[in-house]
């Protein structure tokens, strides 16, 4: 794999023959990409467990990004990166395929960033790298790798040295801090097509000097109704450039869209011999549930033994805010994440879950979208997936970067038929799912949950500890007598000698019949509390409680 060898078809993997499937051209099938293009597809699992894979330094990867990846544990491959570095580093068009979690980011990420830091062209700040991508929030965690994995990289001049700027643009925030950071000079970019477009539209970002250009999830880019914006975006770039495609799924409008902007891509595809569309790390469970009920199993799946981070998905935004909302009364911690949130809260919900603040997220499924976190153990269809490709991308959030992990899917009634679909397309083997309840004694045994779970569970402690921080700053022992005080002080001021006051208050402050006394008592006279001639008797109740005070 350390080296590369060149046909009439142009650059090819030195691949050992028993980690190849198939290596082919053609032109009618399905997966085709013009008359040249060609297919790798690599067995993932022998790619993984009976060989060592190569490593970045191996597969040629420039030292800086090597370090930058050794610090954070990353030191050899996983099998899109094996097949797709050498072609990329090369700067073949390719079309990647794995499935979600299998790396496909450095799998265009690390080549990106080796290239345009040892391209030609001098990093004077203008834009040599874009990244496409359909989710804000997997524009954060793009932004978040190249950023890691390029700290280290030079760039900028002898007077003016830097590393590599990678700049995330997406909608939802202010157009003023983004341009800015244009204006500053950025390198690599990775945006939404709509941000994209608005601001190259408006001259802030200047797209002529791309030389590498990905479209990163590009199924749902479009099923998302993007494909417009990119022929755009891509028709703003030269043509002269690489171009990388990459995608957990494959559906035909990717195939239409790789001839259109590609130029002889080579399609490599990594994975399992019997073509799994999940990892086989990942335990699949299928439950026949009831509408009525199913928030009652839930309840219960979540209180299993060896339950991390957790992620349900549902149909609706609306579905979506109820689940959230009646987890969180059970005493749940929780919060959701779809298209109606604005973007402040939408990032405080993942950092939520990222740092685990919050373990369980209620999810949509273009909301889940680049949601990268290697540490979810439970992955929960609330509602049947719409088809096999986004059951892959929910299941895909489990099991990840060689983890074990947990897939349930609650199927209704009226979901059946769908279900078998599924199940067919992606060999799953489980047409008729079990009916099962909250109390059934499999969904027991198999999840792992303990006899005595119930459909609630206690405030978890940071939730208590957050309750009683609050009842503290708004309802404490010192902020009592403080409200208490004040009626008291008015009270004094109001009595004499726990007498009623005239109408009118008085605030003598001498009981030594100072003259100041004087002008209070015109005061109360005027008035009208008492005629002007006031008799002895009440000029002494008067002056009395003065002395007191």
């Amino acid at each position: 794999m350390s080296g590369l060898h060149r046909d009439r078809r142009g650059y090819e993997p030195a691949i050992t023959e028993r980690h190849i499937l198939s290596t082919f051209t053609h032109d009618s099938d399905a997966g085709t990409t013009g008359d040249s293009s060609k297919t790798v597809i690599a067995d993932a699992a022998a790619l993984t467990a009976p060989h060592l894979t190569p490593s970045f330094a191996e597969l040629g990867v420039r030292e800086e990004i090597v370090r930058a990846l050794h610090e954070q544990g990353i030191e050899r491959t996983f099998a899109i990166q094996e097949l797709t570095l050498p072609l990329a580093l090369s700067g073949s068009d390719l079309i990647g395929q794995a499935r979600t979690g299998m790396g496909k980011t450095f799998g265009f990420g690390v080549p990106l960033l080796h290239r345009v830091s040892t391209g030609a062209a001098p990093l004077d700040g203008t834009p040599r790298a874009l990244v496409v991508v359909p989710t804000r929030e997997l524009c954060i965690q793009v932004t978040k790798d190249l950023t890691s994995a390029s700290k280290y990289v030079p760039a900028g001049t002898a007077e003016n040295p830097r590393t590599i700027r990678v700049q995330a643009i997406y909608g939802g925030r202010p157009y003023e801090e983004q341009t800015s950071a244009l204006s500053a000079g950025v390198d690599v970019i990775v945006g939404t097509p709509g941000r994209l477009l608005d601001l190259s539209s408006q001259g802030h970002l200047v797209l002529t000097g791309v030389g590498v250009a990905v479209l990163d999830e590009a199924d749902e880019m479009l099923d998302l109704g993007f494909l417009p914006d990119i022929e755009k975006l891509l028709s703003r770039v030269p043509e002269q450039r690489q171009t990388m495609l990459f995608s957990a799924t494959m559906p035909g409008p990717i195939i239409t869209l790789s001839r259109t902007f590609l130029r002889q891509p080579t399609h490599v595809r990594a994975e399992e011999t019997d073509s799994k569309a999940v990892h086989d790390r990942t335990k699949q469970f299928v439950f026949r549930a009831h509408s009525l009920d199913k928030l009652e199993l839930v309840a219960r799946v979540l209180q299993a033994r060896d339950r991390g981070a957790a992620m349900i998905f549902t149909r609706t935004k609306r579905q979506a805010d109820q689940l959230t909302k009646d987890l969180d009364e059970r005493g749940f911690s929780v919060r959701p994440i779809h298209g109606d949130l604005n973007q402040v809260a939408r990032e405080k919900a993942l950092k939520a879950f990222r740092s685990g603040k919050v373990d369980i997220l209620v999810a949509t499924d273009v909301a889940a979208r680049g949601i990268d976190i290697d540490d979810v153990t439970h992955v929960i269809n609330y509602h049947c997936p719409d088809d096999e490709n986004t059951y892959v991308h929910r299941v895909g959030r489990t099991g990840r970067a060689g983890r074990t992990g947990i897939a349930i899917t609650l199927v209704d009634w009226e979901d059946s038929e769908r279900w078998k679909s599924i199940s067919a397309a992606l060999s799953i083997g489980i047409p008729e799912p079990v009916e099962t309840y909250s109390t059934s004694e499999h969904l027991f045994e198999d999840l792992n949950i303990p006899r005595d779970a119930t459909g609630r569970v206690s405030i978890p402690a940071r939730a208590a500890s957050n309750t009683s921080s609050t009842e503290t700053a708004t309802g404490d022992a010192p902020a009592a007598p403080a409200k208490a005080k004040k009626p008291a002080g008015r009270k004094r001021q109001r009595t004499r000698g726990a007498k009623r006051a005239p109408d009118s208050p008085e605030t003598s402050p001498s009981a030594s019949g100072e003259k100041s006394d004087a002008p209070r008592r015109r005061r109360r006279r005027r008035s009208g509390a008492s005629s002007e001639n006031a008799s002895p008797q009440s000029g002494s109740t008067a002056a009395s409680p003065t002395a007191e005070q």
